[in-house]
C-alpha cells in the first residue's frame, strides 16, 4: 500500500454511550495494561531500544538482507520490517532461517513488522481472506523471531466504517490467532481514517476486545493527523505502548493537509517529542522507538546515511528529554 492511502480525509468519533462504556471498563482497562512484553529496560534514556522501521529506507530498493545489513551497521537495537517484501524475499527462494541468522549475528531483535490484511472489514469473504493474510503474516515473522505485528484499518473504505464494537470482536479474533503463532497484533490508528483515526478509538477497540495481549501501536504523525491529542497517553501503561512510531511533522503543511511523505527526522519539526517522552516516563512505558519515515527527500540519500542521521537524532530528541 502507498503511503498515500493511509489519509482518508474523514474522521470517525464515538458515539456517547461508546464513549460511556469506554470510561466505566475499570476491569477491561486491566487486559490492556497487561499486554505482555520481553524487555523490561531500566529508567533513564538507555531504557529504549531504537528500531528501523523500513519505510525509512524503502525509496533505495534494498534487498531485504541489505535493509537489515543497513539498520544493523547503523547500530539499530531492533527493526521494523514490511510483510510485502518479506514475502516477496521468500517467493524469490530467500530463507528465512538464514534472515534470522543475519538479524540475530547483528544484535537485533523484530520488535514489529508492517502488514495490510484486511482483517478489519465488514463484507465477510473479504474479511476471511484477510485474516488468512494475517496468520500467514505472523506464521512468517515467527520463523525470524518476530514479536509483533501492525492491525491497522487496511481495506476498509470509507464508505463502509467498521463500528467500533465490531472491530474489538474482530481484532479478539487476530489475538487469538497471535496466542498460536506467538506474535502479538497490536491495534494501529491512521489518522483521519474514517473507522480507526483517532487514539481514542483505538484504545476502546483495545480494551473492548478483552483479551490480555490487547495493546496499543502508536504513531507520532497520525496521533496528529487524527487531531488526537497527546496527553491522551496519559491513561495508557507502559504495558500498553510497547512499540511507538517515531516522527516528527512540519507547521506547513497544516494538519488538514499534511500527508505520509511530510514526515521529517524527530527534532526537524514542531511535534511535542519532550510531551511524549515525558508522558512515557511519567506512565512507566518504555516502547521500542521504531522510526518510521516516508520522506522522498530522504529515499535519495545514501541508505546507511540516512539511516545513521535517524538513530541520532532520535537519540537526540530522547536525551533532551530526559535530562
Amino acid at each position: 500500500m502507498n503511503a498515500e492511502d493511509r489519509d482518508i480525509p474523514s474522521a470517525r468519533t464515538l458515539s456517547r454511550r461508546q464513549a460511556l462504556g469506554a470510561l466505566s471498563l475499570t476491569g477491561a482497562s486491566a487486559t490492556l495494561m497487561s499486554c505482555a512484553t520481553t524487555n523490561r529496560p531500566s529508567a533513564g534514556p538507555s531504557r529504549f531500544r531504537y528500531c528501523l522501521n523500513m519505510s525509512t529506507i524503502r525509496g533505495q530498493n534494498l534487498s531485504v538482507p541489505e535493509e537489515i545489513e543497513v539498520a544493523g551497521k547503523a547500530g539499530y537495537d531492533a527493526i521494523e520490517p514490511w510483510l510485502g517484501k518479506l514475502n516477496q524475499y521468500v517467493s524469490g527462494g530467500g530463507s528465512l532461517s538464514d534472515l534470522r541468522k543475519q538479524i540475530e549475528d547483528h544484535g537485533m531483535t523484530v520488535e514489529s513488522a508492517i502488514g495490510f490484511a484486511s482483517w478489519a472489514v465488514n463484507d465477510p469473504d473479504k474479511r476471511k481472506k484477510g485474516v488468512e493474510d494475517a496468520t500467514r503474516d505472523m506464521e512468517l515473522l515467527a520463523q525470524i523471531g518476530g514479536k509483533r505485528i501492525a492491525a491497522p484499518p487496511a481495506g476498509v473504505p470509507g464508505d463502509d466504517p467498521v463500528e467500533p464494537d465490531a472491530a474489538a470482536e474482530r481484532y479478539r479474533h487476530l489475538l487469538e490467532i497471535g496466542e498460536q503463532t506467538g506474535v502479538v497484533p497490536q491495534i494501529e490508528m491512521w489518522g483521519g481514517h474514517s473507522s480507526i483515526g483517532k487514539v481514542s478509538t483505538a484504545i476502546y477497540i483495545a480494551l473492548e476486545a478483552g483479551h490480555p495481549q490487547a495493546c496499543f501501536l502508536g504513531d507520532v504523525y497520525h496521533t496528529y493527523k487524527g487531531g488526537s491529542s497527546f496527553e491522551g497517553l496519559r491513561l495508557l501503561s507502559g504495558q500498553a505502548l510497547q512499540v511507538f512510531h517515531m516522527n516528527d511533522y512540519p507547521a506547513d503543511p497544516p494538519q488538514n493537509e499534511i500527508r505520509d511523505e511530510h514526515r521529517v527526522f524527530p527534532g526537524d519539526g514542531i511535534a511535542p517529542l519532550q510531551e511524549i517522552f515525558s508522558i512515557f516516563k511519567s506512565v512507566g512505558a518504555a516502547p521500542a522507538l521504531s522510526l518510521e519515515l516516508f520522506n522522498r527527500a530522504y529515499w535519495k540519500m545514501d541508505p546507511l546515511e540516512a539511516a545513521n542521521v535517524g538513530l541520532r537524532k532520535m537519540k537526540t530528541a530522547v536525551a533532551a528529554a530526559t535530562a
